[in-house]
């Protein structure tokens, strides 16, 4: 009785099927395929790295756009009318496309590093377009709305491209593999000659990055200038309502050395404190004054500004998601808040012994106070007993009739200019501070103010560039930064750059090397050593591929029903026989 043995006894490959079973739903064996991924697949996995790095973009912008979250929450609602916090969507919906991306981008380089023929499930496919053109028409919205904050991109690389380019060259570093799999695996063509090229050209760029980058932060010790002092830009919003005796308050308790306040005057000429056009945002006009809801806030009496209450929609709001940390003391004093004026928010900062920055906004021409405004400005600043040297005037217009107080600018003015129009100091957004620019006011005693400044990041580059004061939203963040996020001197970032360019120059050296050892071993098999060899250890999966290949080959070149074809592959060896047992 001859007894038969079979052809092949497979191996489980749990994880080749977990990887195939989820990318392209080829859970079984004879459903996957080791040949060459169609153009089509190709295409689909070029698709699938440009909204990887489109995504990789999108989610690193919103990172540090942080800073300017409120600017962009107050932007959509001067568009909309509504206030609510716009980012936590945002945010959520980039955070799901991020994961699922990566996730199937990395199940794709699985499939190339096992020789997996790339097949992409349509469900894949259609969730893929629909994060790609999710992702396109919020760039699109954010360059609509927000255009201006583009430029925080290249401001955080002064902070972030040092880390950015230690992670990019452990990336470049791994990719080699897949790489030189790719190129010394097969026949030479022009293709692999191509993808060789750009992959050397791109592993190159990220060597020679850092001759690119200006930070701040690379420096000697010993040169960093003292710390910036803290301005409580409408006190401090985040934790109270903003323009209001409590927020000030605060901020003063969290170590700010002024106060920076919105002025606005009323019908009746008392300066007070609001940033919005009207008073809806902020108080409860429409409930108080509901037809009169939309109108202009200078526009109202103090009376009737008085009788309106500036806390709780903080409470009911929540804008910044702080309500939940305060004390049921502090709930109650923010409820009963009223609208601030001038006066009272100065003899604050008088008592506090600081100073205080004023934005002044000029009433329209129809407007009572119209031609009255300025002195209706500096009879509160009288009134407040403040020295004048401590106020800072920011008007607009009627600059020349600013005596007796500093004057500072909020546009960026070469220091010519500046001394020819009697201005002593700059207030900046920080997308108009470059290092540059700021080296060169320092040089000529120019004090500068940026604004806002609400991340630590950003605070710390600002820090190294010598910024004598920031204007910010979050003073209770900025106290938790006693020095610089980082600090690191040339020579030893220096050693650091190069020794880092040199392990990777022979890590991949080194891999392009086993890459080419290894194909080389598996080249010198051929058919007759597979059936005739007895190998005593366990073969190889290559090895495993070429006997499943001639196995299947001869079976369908004709062999009859009494020959067997046998492969011990719990042993080793393979053996043929005719009509009789195998030895």
């Amino acid at each position: 009785m001859v007894k038969h043995q079979p052809l092949q006894v497979y191996e489980k490959q749990v994880f080749v099927s977990f990887v195939t079973g989820i990318y392209g739903c080829r859970w079984k064996r004879y459903q996957r395929s080791q040949d060459n991924s169609s153009r089509w697949e190709c295409t689909w996995f070029v698709i699938l790295c440009s909204s990887f790095l489109l995504l990789l973009f999108w989610a690193y912008f919103w990172l540090v756009a942080q800073n300017d979250f409120n600017e962009f929450n107050w932007l959509v609602y001067n568009r909309s009318g509504e206030w609510r916090d716009e980012t936590i969507p945002i945010l959520a919906s980039t955070t799901v496309g991020f994961s699922y991306i990566t996730f199937l981008l990395i199940l794709a380089l699985f499939h190339i590093s096992l020789g997996q023929q790339l097949n992409l499930y349509w469900v894949h496919k259609i969730g893929v377009l629909a994060t790609l053109l999710t992702t396109i028409s919020g760039v699109i919205s954010v360059d609509d709305i927000w255009g201006d904050e583009w430029d925080i991109l290249l401001l955080s690389l002064q902070s972030t491209a040092p880390f950015l380019h230690i992670g990019a060259l452990v990336t470049v570093t791994a990719i080699s593999w897949l790489v030189a799999g790719y190129v010394v695996r097969r026949e030479r063509s022009n293709f692999q000659l191509m993808m060789l090229l750009i992959y050397m050209v791109i592993l190159l760029a990220v060597y020679l990055a850092p001759l690119t980058f200006t930070c701040p932060c690379i420096m000697d010790r010993h040169s960093l200038r003292p710390r910036p002092d803290i301005i409580g830009r409408r006190g401090a919003p985040m934790l109270a309502p903003e323009n209001t005796m409590v927020s000030f308050n605060r901020a003063l308790q969290y170590g700010t050395s002024s106060l920076e306040a919105d002025v606005t005057i009323s019908v009746d000429g008392v300066p007070f404190l609001m940033r919005d056009r009207t008073l809806k945002r902020t108080t409860d006009v429409r409930k108080v004054f509901p037809v009169r809801q939309y109108d202009d806030a200078s526009f109202f009496n103090w009376t009737e500004i008085r009788s309106l209450n500036a806390g709780q929609w903080f409470l009911e709001s929540d804008p910044y998601w702080t309500v939940g940390t305060l004390t049921a003391r502090d709930r109650s004093r923010i409820g009963n808040q009223t609208v601030c004026s001038l006066v009272e928010m100065l003899r604050l900062a008088a008592r506090a012994n600081g100073s205080a920055l004023l934005n002044v906004r000029r009433p329209p021409p129809e407007h009572p106070r119209y031609r009255s405004w300025f002195m209706d400005t500096l009879w509160a600043v009288q009134k407040a007993g403040i020295t004048q040297k401590r106020v800072t005037w920011t008007p607009d217009t009627d600059r020349g009739r600013v005596r007796g107080l500093p004057q500072t600018a909020n546009e960026k003015l070469s220091v010519e200019e500046m001394r020819q129009r009697g201005i002593t100091s700059l207030t900046l957004h920080y997308s108009k501070a470059s290092h540059k620019d700021l080296q060169e006011y320092l040089a000529n005693n120019v004090s500068v103010t940026v604004y806002p400044v609400n991340e630590g990041w950003l605070y710390s580059i600002l820090w190294c560039s010598g910024v004598p004061s920031v204007s910010s939203d979050a003073p209770q963040v900025l106290r938790k930064v006693p020095y610089p996020i980082w600090l690191m001197s040339r020579n030893a970032y220096d050693f650091i750059w190069i020794t880092s360019d040199l392990v990777s120059f022979a890590v991949v050296v080194g891999i392009f090397s086993f890459q080419k050892w290894r194909m080389r071993g598996m080249q010198s098999y051929n058919p007759e050593q597979i059936m005739l060899s007895a190998v005593a250890r366990r073969s190889s999966r290559e090895v495993n591929i070429m006997k499943e290949k001639l196995i299947f080959s001869e079976l369908n070149n004709g062999l009859s029903s009494t020959e067997e074809l046998c492969l011990y592959p719990e042993n080793g060896y393979a053996t043929y026989s005719h009509g009789e047992l195998s030895h």
